[in-house]
């Protein structure tokens, strides 16, 4: 079973920047395009942005272009999601999967922006 680790989360004020990671172990994750997706409680988890398998292709969603940017590294087995200016309304916990994703989730990182 793959095991997926999201760190890099944190409190920061608006305008601020975090890079989420998502490893893997327990398998390759060259041959899965990556999702970045987020939560807040009392709401359905949200996907912000993906990966294609070969890197080339990425979407996110409307309100985060421009400011968020994912990336892989299939040596690092890793996807990174680096956020630029920060706002209020990015706070929840950040969880990666696959897609369509595993019936299992990590645990994800929590952001949170405040003044």
């Amino acid at each position: 079973q793959v095991q997926l680790v999201e760190s890099g989360g944190g409190s920061v004020k608006p305008g601020e920047s975090l890079t989420l990671s998502c490893a893997a172990s327990g398998a390759s994750l060259d041959d899965y395009a990556i999702g970045w997706f987020r939560q807040t409680p009392g709401k359905a988890r949200e996907g912000v942005a993906c990966i294609g398998r070969n890197r080339s292709i990425a979407y996110y969603k409307d309100s985060v272009k421009g400011r968020f940017t994912i990336s892989r590294d299939n040596a690092k087995n890793t996807v990174y999601l680096q956020i630029n200016n920060l706002k209020p309304e990015d706070t929840a916990v950040y969880y990666c999967n696959r897609l369509p994703p595993f019936n299992y989730w990590g645990q994800g990182t929590q952001v949170t922006v405040s003044s």
